[in-house]
């Protein structure tokens, strides 16, 4: 079964594949490594928003590696390209289309000035130079990458940042916190033009031929959501609602992902009624988010995406542990399909070439349907 093909009836849940499907990120010393191991180069696609870099590159060597999918998406305009202000790799300081002064932490590139941080009315939001989701070049590599490997891989577009940690780290994240608690109109007004610039380009993935696309926010945290799923509801869920429309719209046949991090199980229904078809990435050991009770509740209106835990197995468990917690994903929620394996974010530098190995034989071997 082609990997596209088996992909494909996972997550539309209409026949069951071969095997559960299989996808992972790596990070960039691991992609590097990696490629030189295989003999495979590694092509980069930057993002305009940086971490997201690591989604839609190197899909050559990912699919080389065993991955189901190629995962797409926006990158920068024709001639543009990132204002550096430290090319030193271990301090490298970037500003990005949006303005935000971004700098590379231990793992991730984190905003260290936001553009919008005294913002305070709504003409000022509406003033601001906001990006062109369409500008020229912001697609050549994923229309390359998808002419590439269509025909044979699962194509994921990546929207993700797509309204509320876009526009959190354009203000900061408490300035957006307090806007949120005090109805700060001008807060929606940005909402509104992330969204607009999301759609802009999630559309523009669509014409391009994406089989689904991966839309997301970061709404939980360990122990539960960063606001409430009122608030979420009266703020944030008309607005997807909208998005996943416009999506729908450009091509009825487009599966809908949606990535949060933390626990956001309370609002899983109202996703699901909105029209979200996979849930990514089912942080694992967090409340709410027991794979079995998943499975059990929404199991028949939803497939899922992710589960194997980054923060902690796979940076220090044995190739035995490894497989025995793949296996029993697969167990939890593979059944009748409905479960594409995967990391549930990034696999940084802390895992071994030896572990990433080790959770891929894990899938190949343990996600055979019999």
């Amino acid at each position: 079964m082609k990997p596209r093909e088996r992909v494909l009836h996972a997550l539309r849940r209409d026949a069951l594949p071969d095997r559960v499907p299989l996808q992972f990120d790596l990070c960039r010393s691991l992609l590097e490594a990696f490629g030189h191991k295989l003999g495979v180069p590694v092509e980069y696609t930057t993002s305009y928003y940086e971490d997201v870099t690591y989604r839609i590159s190197a899909n050559a060597l990912r699919t080389a590696m065993g991955s189901d999918c190629a995962v797409v998406g926006g990158g920068l305009p024709a001639g543009y390209s990132h204002l550096e202000t430290d090319a030193d790799p271990e301090h490298r300081t970037v500003v990005n289309e949006f303005g935000m002064k971004m700098r590379q932490g231990p793992l991730y590139m984190e905003v260290i000035e936001a553009p919008l941080a005294d913002i305070s009315s709504e003409d000022e939001v509406r003033r601001f130079p906001m990006p062109d989701p369409l500008a020229e070049g912001r697609f050549d590599g994923a229309q390359a990458d998808i002419a590439r490997f269509k025909d044979d891989y699962f194509i994921i577009g990546d929207l993700e940042l797509t309204m509320f940690e876009m526009a959190w780290h354009m203000t900061g994240m408490e300035q957006a916190m307090l806007a949120m608690s005090a109805g700060e109109p001008y807060f929606e007004v940005l909402l509104d033009r992330v969204k607009a610039f999301s759609i802009g380009v999630g559309k523009r993935l669509v014409e391009l031929g994406v089989d689904a696309i991966w839309t997301g926010d970061d709404f939980g945290s360990q122990h539960g959501m960063l606001i409430s799923p009122t608030m979420w509801r009266d703020m944030f869920k008309p607005r997807y609602a909208e998005l996943f429309a416009e999506l729908r719209a450009a091509n009825p046949e487009l599966l809908i992902c949606y990535h949060s991090d933390g626990a956001v199980a309370p609002i899983l229904d109202d996703l699901v009624e909105i029209g979200m078809d996979v849930f990514n990435p089912v942080q694992p050991n967090v409340p709410g988010h027991d794979p079995r009770a998943l499975k059990a509740r929404l199991g028949d209106r939803l497939s899922f995406w992710g589960a194997i835990d980054q923060q902690h197995l796979l940076p220090h468990a044995s190739e035995a542990e490894i497989a025995r917690d793949v296996a029993e994903k697969v167990a939890a929620l593979g059944p009748g399909g409905g479960y594409m394996c995967a990391p549930a974010h990034i696999i940084q530098a802390d895992t071994s070439m030896e572990n990433v190995e080790a959770f891929i034989r894990a899938v190949q071997t343990h996600g055979v349907y019999s």
